[in-house]
């Protein structure tokens, strides 16, 4: 039986204080960091993202920040590739790596699904479904696929046309939908065997950190980091610009929304994607909860750093 080493993830719904944990745990823990956060993989994006400071990560190495330009289509299966090969570097000088993020799919990928190469694929069909967004439009793809698959359909930006026609290329093809396919492959066993620490509070308190956040975000240049982006090719055509706040300060820089719009535009969707992470995250397992305002902060780390420790057995 192949060995399994243990690993710890900090999960979450975004805003609920995974990164603060995070750093207090890495220096209790001898770890480094491996960031699960499909939108940091990012250059350039870093005030809409929340990246740490350059200072930060050189305290605490950080991984899986800063690997792909905005117009490269970064995928679950890169991330898998990058994240296992981070791991066992990290391993390998005598450290702990600790998995820190919100993007629900990448950590299914990596611990608890294969990702199925396996499915078959036809250019020229998913060439055929580009075409037809061409010429009717990414939203009118998006509502073909909502018909035939409404839960891959769900987990899909209307604007991401590559991933919208390879999910229609997959149907054409197999004539099941994408999502069943995905949920009948073979589960690949990770070698990491994994704990997962949930961090949740309120969500009234979630929300008034999101505003929060965003209105910091706002303050604090990044309307000027999307209009650099978009001023040097970086546009709404890409996946990574479809997130949000990135298309609305999009639509403010081109003139067709107010700075305030855009704000409370991202005020709004990210609520939305908070509540999809606690929906998501609340599947996950194993997973030990943690109510943030209900203990105090000492406590909060003693808890989790006495748990992390019984898991890595340390």
């Amino acid at each position: 039986m192949t060995k399994r080493y243990p690993v710890i993830a900090v999960i979450g719904p975004t805003a609920v204080g995974k990164t603060a944990l995070s750093l207090d745990l890495a220096v209790s823990l001898n770890a480094e960091i491996v960031s699960v956060d499909s939108r940091q993989v990012y250059r350039y994006m870093d005030v809409g993202t929340d990246k740490l400071s350059f200072s930060e990560r050189r305290s605490i190495p950080h991984h899986l920040i800063d690997v792909a330009d905005p117009d490269e289509a970064f995928t679950a299966a890169a991330f898998v590739t990058l994240a296992e090969a981070a791991a066992a570097r990290i391993r390998n000088r005598g450290r702990v790596p600790l998995f820190v993020g919100g993007t629900p799919f990448y950590y299914k990928a990596l611990f608890h699904e294969a990702l199925n190469s396996g499915l078959p694929s036809d250019r020229e069909t998913r060439r055929r479904f580009e075409r037809l967004a061409d010429a009717e439009g990414p939203a009118s793809l998006h509502r073909r696929l909502a018909e035939i698959d409404e839960e891959t359909a769900a987990r899909l930006h209307p604007n991401d046309v590559r991933r919208v026609s390879r999910a229609l290329e997959i149907h054409a093809l197999t004539g099941a939908p994408p999502s069943r396919l995905y949920a009948e492959g073979e589960k690949s066993r990770s070698e990491l065997d994994v704990l997962y620490i949930g961090l949740d509070r309120p969500r009234a308190e979630l929300y008034e950190s999101i505003e929060s956040r965003v209105r910091k975000q706002f303050a604090s240049g990044y309307p000027q980091e999307v209009e650099w982006l978009l001023k040097n090719g970086f546009d709404e055509r890409f996946p990574s610009m479809q997130g949000f706040g990135y298309r609305e300060l999009a639509s403010y820089c081109r003139g067709t929304t107010t700075l305030e719009e855009a704000l409370e535009g991202d005020v709004r969707r990210t609520k939305a994607f908070c509540r999809r992470q606690e929906t998501w995250f609340g599947k996950f397992a194993p997973t030990l909860w943690y109510d943030v305002s209900v203990s105090s902060a000492c406590t909060l780390r003693t808890d989790i750093l006495e748990a992390a420790k019984r898991h890595l057995k340390l």
